[in-house]
């Protein structure tokens, strides 16, 4: 049975226990296949357990030198008890010149010194023992955090200013850049925090009035990706030109800030208004041609019918059915007006559309006769003007919409040009 010896305050620092009678050091690191979490330990003498009693800098160094002994038994494996014992002297009982030029042969773990409050500039000097004069018990894993994310941006050539960090820290994205950001205004500098508002003020003006809809080809939560383009372009241009000593991670998690928010305001809007703001954006038509039923299909032939005086409107239904049924493989989507004998066929995939009119309905000796024109469609915004315009208006609706190609071989002509364009 083990009996403790010394612990700290701070749980994690390794502790001395008694064993048989037999001095250890005793640490957690690692899990196992289990991912429950190991427990190491290798001998140590009375010598070391007085520097360790008293020289929390020392105790943490040894802590950090061992730890990736602790890696390095994996999941299973034993700790190199040898390789322990071995670093209990140079670096307990060595002059601190010693002791730093030990740090600069083996391996150690950074982040935990970091976290216990070393000097980052005399660390990165090689100076580990004067790095950890002020040292603590207490761990703030944030700062090593931080440390990590700044040296990753250095090698990019990524210098943060106040301002830049500022920012970053206010949508919370200093340390992950790939958190979704959030206005956190307590966790900037008082003193800072007037200058971030006015570069979210820049921000906020540049996009107003814009918005990100949703995209039912990508299913039932996705957002538009041209929309979040132009609101991100709009966003950063108005950012440089206002702030043009801002880096581009700062300039970056503004525009993904109020972009990210857009979308989530599209997302928890109610499908018929999502539809009423299309509908304004594309002008009244005549009342007298709106649609009172119509079947949509897609390309695996599931049908949907709709009739007007239910719950939703044709485009909301329409692109409920879209969100439901788009795949990779069911990217064709029709809807049709049997009654009047016209529909709409959309590409999904080539980003167009077909207008289909019916000029001869067949009968029992002949096969019905269809004039079918193609058009372009730009992005999932032109597609809901499109269905939209097509359920209040039908194919007439539509014209000036065009140019609309009867000719296949122009049509594939015209999406060629326009891929090159791109």
């Amino acid at each position: 049975m083990a009996d403790i010896v010394f612990t700290r305050r701070s749980g994690w620092i390794p502790n001395v226990i008694s064993e048989a009678g037999e001095l250890k050091l005793t640490l957690g690191a690692g899990a196992d296949a289990n991912h429950d979490p190991r427990t190491f330990t290798f001998p140590i003498g009375e010598a070391h357990l007085a520097v360790i009693r008293e020289d929390l800098a020392r105790h943490l160094l040894l802590w950090s030198a061992v730890l990736p002994l602790c890696d390095a038994a994996g999941t299973r494996g034993r700790l190199d008890e040898d390789a322990a014992v071995a670093l209990l002297d140079p670096i307990l009982l060595a002059a601190p010149a010693d002791v730093d030029a030990l740090f600069r042969r083996i391996p150690w773990d950074r982040s935990r010194l970091i976290a216990h409050g070393a000097d980052t500039g005399l660390l990165e000097r090689g100076r580990v023992c004067a790095a950890m004069r002020a040292a603590t018990e207490t761990s703030n894993g944030k700062r090593a955090q931080e440390y990590h994310a700044d040296r990753r941006r250095a090698e990019r050539g990524a210098v943060l200013g106040p301002l830049d960090a500022a920012l970053l820290r206010y949508t919370g994205r200093y340390v992950h850049g790939a958190t979704i950001p959030k206005r956190l205004p307590d966790a900037v500098d008082p003193a800072l925090l007037p200058e971030v508002m006015r570069v979210i003020a820049t921000a906020e003006q540049a996009c107003a009035g814009m918005r990100i809809g949703r995209d039912p080809r990508r299913g039932k939560r996705a957002t538009d990706k041209g929309d979040w383009s132009r609101m991100e372009t709009a966003v950063e241009a108005a950012v440089r030109r206002a702030h043009p000593e801002l880096v581009d991670d700062a300039v970056r998690t503004v525009s993904i800030l109020l972009c990210s928010e857009a979308a989530t305001r599209s997302r928890n809007t109610p499908v018929e208004d999502d539809e009423e703001e299309t509908a304004r954006h594309g002008g009244d038509l005549d009342g007298s041609a709106r649609k009172t039923a119509l079947s949509f299909t897609d390309d695996k032939d599931v049908e949907k019918k709709w009739r007007r005086g239910g719950p939703r409107g044709a485009a909301a239904e329409f692109w409920e059915f879209v969100a439901d049924r788009s795949a990779a493989d069911n990217e064709v989507f029709t809807i049709e007006d049997e009654e009047m004998g016209e529909g709409i066929q959309l590409h999904f995939y080539a980003d167009s559309i077909a207008r289909i009119t019916t000029l001869r309905a067949g009968d029992g000796t002949s096969e019905p006769e269809y004039r079918v024109e193609y058009g372009l469609v730009d992005g999932m915004s032109g597609y809901r003007n499109l269905v939209s315009t097509f359920a209040r208006g039908g194919c007439a609706a539509l014209e000036r919409h065009g140019p609309w190609m009867s000719d296949v071989t122009e049509f594939e002509q015209a999406r060629r040009r326009r891929r090159t364009a791109r």
